[in-house]
């Protein structure tokens, strides 16, 4: 065999590697997020009693490491019509969760506090806790595992 056929050989072996290498890896990647799908749950938080329909609920799917402390590991931004909206947060992994709404009827993606402290604005929490006081983690708490879950949250 001349050299030039033994380059052409290789090349055409290099290209095949890199072929079946990019398929393997596009196969995994895509096997990879069926996996992690397939152990995901989807939840669904319904608000029924707003008292407009101005602004936004503004919803938070919070561990105990997020909770109070800014946003949560999966966010949402729903309008209102007829003070009811539903939000749904998909591909949730499983584990001990708590989800915090807001109603910001003012559209400044913030509470919004009178000067003693008290909100402004209505929230509430997945665990319909309200009472005196900055809410709780352990008060709003739920396990996502296998099935996926319903909330009816009050204001």
């Amino acid at each position: 065999m001349d050299s030039q056929k033994i380059i052409n050989t290789k090349k055409h072996l290099v290209i095949a590697f890199f072929a079946i290498a990019i398929t393997m890896l596009c196969t995994w990647n895509v096997m990879a997020q069926e996996a992690t799908k397939a152990g995901s749950i989807t939840i669904t938080v319904n608000i029924d009693n707003c008292k407009n329909d101005d602004g936004h609920v503004l919803l938070g799917l919070h561990t105990a490491e997020t909770f109070m402390k800014g946003p949560g590991v999966k966010n949402a931004k729903v309008t209102i019509e007829n003070g009811k909206t539903t939000a749904t947060f998909t591909n949730v992994l499983p584990g001990t969760y708590a989800i915090m709404a807001l109603h910001d009827m003012n559209d400044n993606n913030r509470m919004d506090f009178d000067v003693n402290g008290m909100p402004q604005e209505h929230y509430g929490l997945s665990g319909n806790e309200m009472s005196f006081g900055p809410p709780q983690f352990v008060d709003a708490k739920f396990e996502a595992k296998e099935e996926n879950l319903h909330f009816d949250i009050r204001f």
